[in-house]
C-alpha cells in the first residue's frame, strides 16, 4: 500500500480544504508531521483511516463527530484519498454522517454517510455502496480496520500498554489482529462432539438399564446388577422356555380329559331327548281322540254359513241401493228448486220432462240444457271483453294520478333550485375577496419568517454574549498565569541543563569500571575520576524539569486555545446580535411573531379558500344544468298525463255503449255463470236419480228368486245363519291344527329310535354335567397358564435380542468417546496437554513468539545490543491462559525481567520495536502484503541523543527497504533531522497545512 494524495474539507480542525501530496512529502522515504498540541496532527492519520475504512482509530471513533466546527454553515465534511492498493491505483471519496442546519425553519437534520471508489485504471466497475467499498479495500489490503490501525498507524501509547499488559489483555489485542476464530471453532467443535458423544453413550446406557428393567418386569425375576446384562438375561430366558414346555404338556392332558367328559354327556343327552319326544307324542294323540265331537260340530257350522252367504249378501246390496235412491231423489228436487229461482231459467224448466226417471227422458233434458248453456256462454265471453276494457281504463286513470304526483315533486324541486341559485352570486363574490387576501398573505410570509429567524438568532446571541464575555475574561487571566509558570519552568530547565553540562565529567566518571576502557579517552586506568558536587545535576533532574516544562507548555497551549475559542465565540455572537441589547430585541421579536402568526394563518387558508371558490362556481353551473333538466321533465309529465287521460275517457264510452246503460258487468256475468252451473247440476241430479231407480228394481227381483232356491223361509232367516269372517277363519284354524298335531304324533311314534327307547329307564344328566364343568375349569386353567408362558417367552426373546444389540453397540461407542474426550481435553488445554494451553492460546503464543523474534532484532539495534524480548509459554497462576508472557532480557546483567521495570525512554524503544515487529508479522499473516507507507505517532521526546540516533538508524533501514515512514512528533530536534516535513498550523479559524519537501 502506498499513499499518493490526501484532501480534507470541513474535517476535524480543518475548516477549509487542505491537501497533502504524499508523493512529494515521502520522496526521501522519511517525513515528519509536527505542530502545536491540538493543531490536528493525528487528524491527518484519522483522515487516511476514514478514507479507507469509514472509521477512525481508538476512542475517537466513539465520538462520531467529524464535521469541523470551523467550517462554513452548510459545508459538507469530505475526505479524498488517492492510493495504490494491491497494485492498483484508486481514488476513495468519503463523507461521514453529520448534522446540517435545516433549509426551512430552525434545528438540524441528519445527513447519512456517503462514499465512492474509483478505479483509476478503469478496469473495474466503480463502487458507491459503503459495504462494497469496505469489502474491496479489505480485500486489496488483506487486513481489517483494527489490523490496519495497528500495523500502519503505529499507536505508541497503545503498544506501551500492550508491553506492560497481562496475558488476558495481551491476548485480546492479538485476537483482534490475528484471525484465530477458526481455531476457536475447532475447540468448540471438539467440545460439542464430546458432549454429543457423551449424550449418545449415556442414552445407550440408559437404554440398556431400561431393557434390563423390562426383562425383570416381564419375567418377575429381580435384576442382578452385579452380573453382566447378557449372562443374566440368557439365564432368565432359558428358565422361561422350560416353563413354557411344561405348561404345554399339562394343557394336552387337560384337553383330553375334557373331550372324554363332553362325549359321555352328549351320548346321555341324546337318549334323554328321545324319551321326552316319545312321551309328548303319546299325550298329543290321546288328546286328539278326546276332542273328535267338537271338531264335527265346527264343520257343520261352516257348511250352513256357506249356504246362507249369497242370499244375505244380495239382501244387503238391495238395502244399500234403496238408501241411495232416496238420497238421489232428494238431491234432484233441491237442484230443481234452486235452478227455477234464477232469472232466465223459466224457458229451460218449461222444456224439461215431468218425471225424468226414464233414460230417454234424460237424453231429451240434456239437449234442452245444452242449448241454453251455449247461449249463456256466448254472453259471458262478451262480458269478459268488456271487463278487460274496464281494467285498462282503471290502470290509465291510476297512471294519470301518479304523473300528477311526480309533477308536483318536480315543481317543488324547481322552486328550491331557483332559490339556491339566486343566493350564489353574493357568495362567489365574497369567496373571491377571501382568496385575494390569502394570496397577499402568502407573498408576505417569507419576508416575515426570515425576519423572525434573524431576530430570534439575535436574541439567543445576545443572551449568550454576556456569558461568553465573562468566560473570556476568566480564560485570559488563566492563560497569563500559566504562561508565566511555563516561562519559569523553561528558565529552570535551561539552568539545570547548563549545570549538568558543567558536571558531565562527574556523570561520566560514575559509569567507569576498573579494567574497562573510558568512553572518552579509551584508557583502562582511571587514576583520578571526577567527583560529583552537591550541586551537580543528574539526568533524572534534567528529565523531571523537562517534563514539568512540557506539562506547563501543554497547559499554555490549552489555555491559549480556550481563549482563542472564546474570542471567536464572542465575535460571532456580537455579529449575530447586531450590537443591540436583549430587551430591544425581545420587543422586536414579539412584534414580528404576532405579525408572522396572523400572516401564516391567513396564508394557510389560501388553498382552502380557492377550493371553496371553485366549489361555489361548480355549484352554480350544476344548478343551472339541473334546473333545465327539471323544467324539461315537468313538460314531459304534462304531455304524457293529458294523453293517458283522453285514452281512459274513450274506453269508458265504449263500455257504456256495450251495456246499454243496464246493470253492472260483474253482476251480469255472475248471474249467467250461475245459470250455467245450476243447469248442469240439475241435469246431473236427474240422471243419477233415474239410474238408481232402475238398479233398485233389478235387485229386488233377483233377491226373491235366490230366497226361493236356498230353502230358507226368508232373507232374514238366511242372514241369521251366516258367521263372520273371523269366526270362520278361527274354526278352520282349529280343525287344521288338530289334524297336524295327530299326524305329527303318529310320525314321531313310528321312528325306530323312538321305539328303541320305549323300554329304557329315564336318564339322570346331573352328575355328567358336573363332571364336564370340572374338566372345563381344569382345561381353562391349563390354557391360561400355557398362553402366559408362551407370551412371556416371546417377550423375553425380543427384549433379550434388543439387549444384546444395545450392548454390542455400546462397546465401540465407549471406545470412540474415550478417544474423543482425550482429544478434546488436549485441544482445551487439559488432560495430556503438558503446557496446559488451549489450541487458540497455542496459536496466539506462536504468533507472539514470531512478533518477539522480529521485534528483538530491532530492539537490539536501538538499544546498542543491550535488550531483547523473551517469550514465555509457561502457564500462569489462578487459571489465566499461558503462552502469552513477554519479558525483557538485559544483556548487561543477563537477567530476564518484567517490561514494567523499563524507564520511559527504554519503554518507547521496546514499544516501537514491538509495534514494528507486530507490523511485520501481521503483514506476513495477511499474505505478504507490502506496506509501503506507515506512521509512528509520538514518543521520541523521551530519548537521549545516542538512543535517538539508533532509532533513526532503524527507521533508515525501513525506508531503505522502499517504505515511506511518517513520524508524528512535536520534538524540535526531529525537525533538524528530517528535512521533509508537514507542518500543522493551529489558527483561530481552523488549522492549515504547510509542506516542506526535501530538495
Amino acid at each position: 500500500m502506498r499513499l499518493h494524495k490526501l484532501e480534507m474539507s470541513a474535517f476535524g480542525p480543518f475548516g477549509r480544504c487542505e491537501s497533502v501530496d504524499f508523493d512529494a512529502l515521502g520522496a526521501d522515504g522519511l517525513f515528519l508531521l509536527h505542530g502545536q498540541t491540538g493543531a490536528g496532527k493525528t487528524t491527518i492519520l484519522d483522515a487516511v483511516a476514514f478514507a479507507l475504512y469509514g472509521t477512525v482509530p481508538g476512542a475517537r471513533r466513539e465520538g462520531k463527530r467529524l464535521l469541523s466546527d470551523h467550517a462554513e454553515p452548510g459545508a459538507v465534511p469530505t475526505v479524498s484519498l488517492e492510493a495504490t492498493l494491491g497494485g492498483r491505483r484508486v481514488r476513495i471519496v468519503r463523507s461521514p454522517e453529520y448534522f446540517r442546519p435545516k433549509k426551512r425553519g430552525t434545528g438540524t437534520t441528519k445527513q447519512n454517510a456517503k462514499a465512492t471508489l474509483t478505479w483509476i485504471d478503469g478496469r473495474s466497475q466503480n463502487l458507491t455502496r459503503l459495504d462494497e467499498i469496505g469489502e474491496a479495500v479489505s480485500a486489496a489490503l488483506g487486513m481489517s480496520a483494527d489490523q490496519f490501525f495497528q500495523v500502519v498507524l503505529l499507536p505508541q501509547g497503545e503498544f506501551a500498554r500492550f508491553l506492560r499488559a497481562g496475558s488476558d489483555e495481551r491476548g485480546d489485542l492479538l485476537e483482534r489482529l490475528f484471525d484465530t476464530a477458526r481455531f476457536g471453532d475447532i475447540e468448540e467443535w471438539f467440545a460439542d462432539a464430546r458432549r454429543t458423544s457423551a449424550a449418545a453413550l449415556e442414552s445407550s446406557r440408559i437404554a440398556i438399564d431400561k431393557l434390563q428393567g423390562r426383562i425383570s418386569t416381564a419375567s418377575g425375576v429381580e435384576e442382578q446388577l452385579h452380573r453382566a446384562p447378557v449372562d443374566w438375561a440368557s439365564e432368565v430366558l432359558e428358565a422361561a422356555r422350560q416353563a413354557s414346555v411344561q405348561s404345554a404338556t399339562q394343557l394336552d392332558a387337560a384337553r383330553a380329559a375334557s373331550d372324554a367328559a363332553v362325549a359321555e354327556l352328549a351320548k346321555m343327552e341324546t337318549t334323554s331327548q328321545l324319551q321326552k319326544r316319545r312321551a309328548i307324542a303319546e299325550q298329543q294323540l290321546a288328546q286328539f281322540h278326546r276332542d273328535a265331537p267338537v271338531h264335527a260340530a265346527l264343520r257343520l257350522e261352516l257348511e250352513r254359513s256357506a249356504a246362507a252367504g249369497p242370499v244375505a249378501a244380495l239382501a244387503a246390496d238391495l238395502a244399500e241401493a234403496t238408501s241411495r235412491k232416496t238420497r238421489a231423489d232428494a238431491a234432484r228436487d233441491a237442484a230443481h228448486r234452486a235452478f227455477a229461482e234464477l232469472d232466465g231459467a223459466d224457458a229451460v224448466v218449461a222444456g224439461l220432462t215431468s218425471a225424468g226417471c226414464d233414460p230417454s227422458d234424460v237424453a231429451a233434458d240434456r239437449a234442452v240444457v245444452a242449448e241454453a248453456v251455449r247461449r249463456w256462454t256466448t254472453e259471458i265471453g262478451a262480458l269478459d271483453e268488456l271487463r278487460a276494457l274496464a281494467q285498462r281504463a282503471d290502470a290509465e286513470e291510476k297512471t294519470v294520478r301518479t304523473l300528477e304526483v311526480e309533477r308536483a315533486a318536480v315543481a317543488g324541486r324547481i322552486e328550491k333550485l331557483e332559490a339556491d341559485r339566486a343566493a350564489l352570486p353574493a357568495q362567489i363574490a365574497e369567496a373571491e375577496a377571501e382568496v385575494q387576501s390569502a394570496v397577499r398573505a402568502a407573498a408576505e410570509l417569507p419576508a416575515l419568517s426570515a425576519e423572525s429567524a434573524r431576530i430570534t438568532s439575535a436574541v439567543e446571541a445576545a443572551v449568550e454574549l454576556a456569558k461568553a464575555r465573562t468566560k473570556l475574561a476568566a480564560a485570559t487571566r488563566a492563560h497569563e498565569d500559566v504562561r508565566a509558570a511555563h516561562n519559569d519552568a523553561r528558565t529552570h530547565t535551561l539552568d539545570l541543563r547548563e549545570r549538568r553540562v558543567s558536571g558531565m565529567a562527574a556523570e561520566l566518571a560514575a559509569r567507569l569500571t576498573p579494567g574497562d576502557p573510558c568512553s572518552v579517552c579509551g584508557s583502562q586506568t582511571h587514576p583520578d575520576p571526577a567527583r560529583a558536587a552537591e550541586s551537580t545535576v543528574t539526568k533524572n533532574d534534567e528529565d523531571a524539569a523537562a517534563e514539568r516544562e512540557q506539562r506547563a507548555g501543554a497547559e499554555v497551549d490549552r489555555t491559549a486555545a480556550q481563549s482563542a475559542e472564546l474570542t471567536r465565540v464572542v465575535d460571532v455572537l456580537v455579529h449575530r446580535s447586531d450590537g443591540r441589547d436583549s430587551s430591544e430585541l425581545v420587543e422586536a421579536l414579539d412584534r414580528v411573531t404576532i405579525a408572522l402568526t396572523e400572516t401564516r394563518s391567513a396564508a394557510a387558508q389560501s388553498t382552502e379558500r380557492e377550493a371553496a371558490l371553485d366549489r361555489l362556481r361548480s355549484q352554480d353551473q350544476r344548478l343551472s344544468k339541473v334546473l333545465a333538466e327539471e323544467q324539461s321533465t315537468i313538460a314531459g309529465l304534462d304531455a304524457k298525463a293529458e294523453h293517458v287521460r283522453k285514452s281512459a275517457a274513450q274506453i269508458r264510452e265504449r263500455i257504456l255503449a256495450a251495456l246499454d246503460g243496464r246493470g253492472d258487468i260483474d253482476e251480469r256475468a255472475n248471474r249467467l255463470e250461475r245459470l250455467v252451473a245450476l243447469s248442469t247440476e240439475l241435469l246431473d241430479r236427474r240422471a243419477d236419480a233415474a239410474r238408481v231407480t232402475v238398479e233398485v228394481h233389478g235387485l229386488d227381483e233377483t233377491l226373491a228368486r235366490r230366497v226361493a232356491d236356498s230353502g230358507f223361509t226368508s232373507a232374514e232367516a238366511a242372514a241369521s245363519r251366516v258367521v263372520t269372517a273371523a269366526r270362520a277363519s278361527s274354526i278352520e284354524k282349529q280343525l287344521v291344527d288338530a289334524g297336524d298335531l295327530r299326524a305329527h304324533a303318529e310320525q314321531v311314534l313310528a321312528e325306530s329310535a323312538i321305539a328303541a327307547v320305549g323300554d329304557l329307564e329315564p336318564v339322570d344328566l346331573g352328575p355328567l354335567r358336573e363332571a364336564v364343568d370340572a374338566a372345563a375349569v381344569r382345561l381353562h386353567d391349563a390354557v391360561a397358564r400355557n398362553a402366559e408362558c408362551r407370551w412371556q417367552t416371546e417377550q423375553l426373546e425380543d427384549l433379550a435380542l434388543q439387549l444384546w444389540a444395545a450392548v454390542d453397540r455400546a462397546a465401540p461407542m465407549q471406545a470412540t468417546h474415550d478417544e474423543l474426550a482425550a482429544l478434546a481435553d488436549v485441544v482445551a488445554g487439559r488432560g495430556q496437554n503438558a503446557r496446559k494451553m488451549s489450541l487458540r492460546s497455542y496459536v496466539l503464543a506462536s504468533r507472539l513468539e514470531d512478533v518477539a523474534e522480529s521485534a528483538s532484532s530491532r530492539l537490539r539495534r536501538m538499544s546498542a545490543g543491550r535488550y531483547e524480548f523473551v517469550h514465555s509459554d509457561e502457564a500462569e497462576a489462578r487459571g489465566r491462559r499461558g503462552g502469552l508472557g513477554l519479558d525483557i532480557r538485559d544483556d548487561y546483567t543477563g537477567v530476564v525481567r518484567s517490561a514494567k521495570t523499563l524507564s520511559g525512554g527504554e519503554s518507547f524503544l521496546a514499544s516501537l520495536s514491538l509495534a514494528l515487529g507486530l507490523a511485520d508479522v501481521v503483514a506476513a499473516e495477511s499474505g505478504g502484503v507490502v506496506l509501503d507507507t506507515m506512521f509512528i505517532d509520538e514518543g521520541f521526546g523521551t530519548l537521549d541523543a545516542d538512543t535517538l540516533e539508533a532509532v533513526m538508524g532503524v527507521l533508515d533501514e525501513l525506508r531503505a527497504g522502499g517504505r515511506v515512514v511518517g513520524i508524528v512528533s512535536h520534538v524540535d530536534e526531529m525537525r533538524q533531522r528530517i528535512p521533509s516535513r508537514l507542518h500543522v498550523i493551529r489558527n483561530r479559524d481552523g488549522s492549515t497545512l504547510q509542506l516542506f519537501a526535501a530538495s
